[in-house]
Parts: structure tokens; C-alpha cells; sequence
């Protein structure tokens, strides 16, 4: 199969997405169809054992338990005690409640896994309170928005198991490789937010004075979900557990948790459930169509004839990466994480070990590139989910142009992380050591 083909077949896909078929469907279409086209019927026949080796892995058994473990901190209302506990420490920082929303969201993601869950949980908790203090609207929903794309980069991330299956690279070495990047990244939030306060004050009100004892009195409103993140990552990173098993440590943790807060009831229970079930179904039909659209594209030869492309135009590990966060940047403005994930991944991969690119500092940067995709329209996510919290029914580019300055930071951080790839690499060889 040769470059143009695999083009041709790329602007298919893309044209079926644009008149809205689902992303599993326009898979698994382009995989049969296009492999029966070009092999015969006997090549759609053998994709039955793909789909039940891809059902049947352990590690799939990972993606709902943490969308479930996401389900029950969304419900069970730790979010709402958390983001209080976060805005009495920080609120008084310049910036005030803006640190709050970075804080919570990067605190939120280390316990769910989700973007879109973070952004909408702290939207939710955080926008009554930023609206009452006279803060700006851009800069607030910006932060919400930019905070929320946290949830796919910091461990455990639903997102990184995804990678890890459709790479076939040690998830437990992806989430651990994510830690220090992701409290990288909310630090530069962080920064930026303060920076910002300092040169161009917003004339918020600031909090009235709390006292000591009230803050510290607080942070047992943290004690739960930094447990949790402990004992996920914790048992991750000594082997203790694999991250199917630490997914379920870490549900146990938190059913624990709601019922000495007193929160547990079948009603609660259910809806957690049926979310759960709703968005696993959505993930794995994703990824059942991505692993029949592989094999397609692996008897076809395309990620060879991709590599050798690549390697003709003489691009430099550096210059390839730079490439691709153009690539990742335009693609993210039409296209939903899941879908640029287990589309670009397949090909992308062997270019990359080509290049003497490491597999597991590329599973980060791409989820770097995915959290661009959710804060750039016309497609970001997370600018919709914070714009369909907001009660004022303000226009759109409030939220877009509010998140644009994070949209900047990202690309820098980025750039950072192919100077300095040991940011990413240290942690996870120190493990495996």
C-alpha cells in the first residue's frame, strides 16, 4: 500500500467523521471494507480473534474501573470539600480562587482519569463562588477549561491505557512517567496565573482573613483523594499491584471513603453504574474498531511506507517531533482526543522508535498533544463542557480566548520535554530499576 492510498483513506475517514457517523463505526467501516476491498473476504474473517483478543486483554478490564472510580468522587460530593479546602489555602495567593481551579482540577485528576470530568466537577463547584468575587470572566473560564485537561495527563489516566494497549508498552511505567510532567504542568499554570495577577490586576475581591487553625482544620478534606492517588500510584510504582488491580484498590478506597461520609445508597450506586457503563461501552467500541482498522493497516504495510516517507524528507528526531505538534494542533481543532489517539498511534509509533524516539516519552507527549485538542476549537471539549456550566449564557469566545494563553504554555511545555526528556523518562527507569 503505498503513501497516496493511505491518504486517500485517511481523507475518507476524516469526511465520515465531519457527517457526524461514530468514531467506532467510521473504524471499523474503513477496517472491513477497505481490507476486503484490498485482501479479500478471508482478511475480515481472522479480525474475530482480533476483537476477542482486544476484549479478553487485562488491561481493558483497567478502563471502566477507573471511569468508575471517577463516577463515584464526581457523586459523592469530595470534589466540592476539596475545591473549599484548596481555596482556603490559595485564595490568597495573587490570583486568588484561579490557583483554587488549577489546584482542584490537577487534585480531581489524579483520582479519575478524566478530563471532561474534571472540567465539569470544578466548573460546577468553582463558577458561583468566581462570579461573586468579581472575577474575570475569560481568565476564569480559561483556568477551568486548562485545568481540566490535567485529568488525562496526571496518573491514573484512562487515556494512557489506551496508549499503553494500542503500543503495547507497560501501562504501569506510563503512569508513573506522567507524575512528574503533570505536576510540572500545574506548577506553569500556577505561575502563569500569578504572573498575570501581578502585571494586570483583575479588582477581584479577595477573601476575608482566615485563620490558621480553619485551614489546617481543612485538609482532612484532602485526606481521601491524595489516599487514593497513594494507593494507586504507590502500588504501581513498588509492583505491588498491576494497574488493573491498583483501578480496583483504588474503587475500593473510594466506596470506602462515601460510606464513612455516609453517602452510600443503591440510588448512588446506580447512577455510578449505568455512567460507568454508558462510557466504558463508548471507549471499548472505540478501541475494538481502532484494533480492526489496524489490521488493515498493518498487512498493508502502511506504517512502514509512513517511516520510509518520513526518513526521505530528512527530518532530525527534533524536527520530526516539531512536526507533529503542528500536525496534533490542527488535527486537535477537528477531531475528539479518543478518536486523533487510536488514529495516529498505529502510524505514528513506528516513525517515532525509527527516529530513536522513546515509546514511553512519546505515550506523554501525545497525551500533551490531546490536551491541546481540548482547549482549541471548534472542537475542545473542555471549552464546551465549561461554557455549558457558565449561567450567564455569555458568548463562546470567552471560554476560547480565556484558554488560549494555556494553549501557548502547553506548546512551550512541549518544547520543554523534547530538550529535556529525562523530565519524563527519569521516573519510570528509576522503577524499573
Amino acid at each position: 500500500m503505498d503513501i497516496q492510498t493511505v491518504a486517500i483513506g485517511f481523507a475518507v475517514m476524516l469526511a465520515l467523521l465531519l457527517f457526524s457517523l461514530p468514531v467506532a463505526a467510521v473504524m471499523t467501516i474503513t477496517g472491513v471494507v477497505g481490507g476486503a476491498l484490498l485482501y479479500g473476504l478471508p482478511l475480515v474473517d481472522s479480525m474475530g480473534s482480533v476483537i476477542w483478543g482486544v476484549l479478553n486483554d487485562n488491561v481493558m478490564t483497567a478502563v471502566p474501573l477507573f471511569i468508575l472510580l471517577g463516577e463515584i468522587l464526581l457523586r459523592s460530593g469530595i470534589a466540592d470539600r476539596m475545591y473549599e479546602a484548596l481555596s482556603l489555602w490559595l485564595g490568597r495567593l495573587p490570583g486568588g480562587l484561579l490557583h483554587s481551579n488549577i489546584g482542584a482540577s490537577a487534585l480531581f485528576a489524579a483520582t479519575s482519569g478524566s478530563s471532561v470530568a474534571a472540567a465539569a466537577t470544578i466548573s460546577t463547584v468553582s463558577l458561583p463562588a468566581l462570579t461573586n468575587r468579581g472575577y474575570p470572566v475569560r481568565r476564569s473560564l480559561g483556568s477551568l477549561a486548562a485545568g481540566g485537561t490535567l485529568g488525562i495527563l496526571i496518573p491514573p489516566s484512562v487515556n494512557l491505557l489506551i496508549y499503553g494497549s494500542l503500543a503495547g508498552e507497560s501501562v504501569g511505567r506510563l503512569f508513573v512517567a506522567g507524575i512528574v510532567p503533570g505536576i510540572l504542568l500545574t506548577s506553569l499554570f500556577s505561575l502563569y496565573i500569578l504572573v498575570e495577577a501581578k502585571l494586570f490586576p483583575g479588582h477581584e475581591r479577595e477573601m476575608s482573613q482566615i485563620s490558621w487553625s480553619d485551614r489546617f482544620q481543612s485538609l482532612r478534606y484532602l485526606v481521601g483523594p491524595l489516599l487514593i492517588f497513594m494507593i494507586i500510584t504507590g502500588s504501581i510504582y513498588t509492583g505491588f499491584a498491576t494497574p488493573t488491580e491498583s483501578a480496583a484498590l483504588g474503587v475500593v478506597g473510594a466506596l470506602m471513603i462515601v460510606i464513612v461520609r455516609g453517602r452510600m445508597s443503591l440510588d448512588f450506586l446506580g447512577q455510578c453504574f449505568v455512567n460507568t457503563a454508558r462510557t466504558s461501552g463508548m471507549i471499548l467500541l472505540i478501541i475494538t474498531g481502532a484494533f480492526m482498522l489496524n489490521v488493515t493497516l498493518s498487512l498493508g504495510g502502511v506504517a512502514q511506507a509512513a517511516t520510509d516517507w518520513v526518513a526521505s524528507l530528512g527530518l532530525s528526531a527534533v524536527g520530526l517531533l516539531i512536526a507533529l505538534i503542528a500536525f496534533y494542533i490542527i488535527l486537535g481543532m477537528f477531531m475528539d482526543v479518543l478518536s486523533m489517539m487510536v488514529l495516529t498511534i498505529p502510524v505514528a509509533l513506528p516513525i517515532i522508535k525509527a527516529a530513536g524516539i522513546d515509546p514511553i516519552w512519546f505515550g506523554i507527549f501525545i497525551i500533551l498533544m490531546c490536551e491541546l485538542g481540548l482547549i482549541t476549537p471548534p472542537v475542545g471539549m473542555n471549552l464546551y463542557v465549561v461554557h455549558g456550566v457558565r449561567a450567564d449564557n455569555g458568548p463562546f469566545r470567552d471560554v476560547a480566548l480565556g484558554a488560549l494563553p494555556y494553549v501557548v504554555l502547553m506548546i512551550v511545555f512541549a518544547l520543554i520535554l523534547i530538550v529535556f526528556p529525562g523530565l519524563v523518562t527519569w521516573l519510570p527507569n528509576q522503577m524499573h530499576s
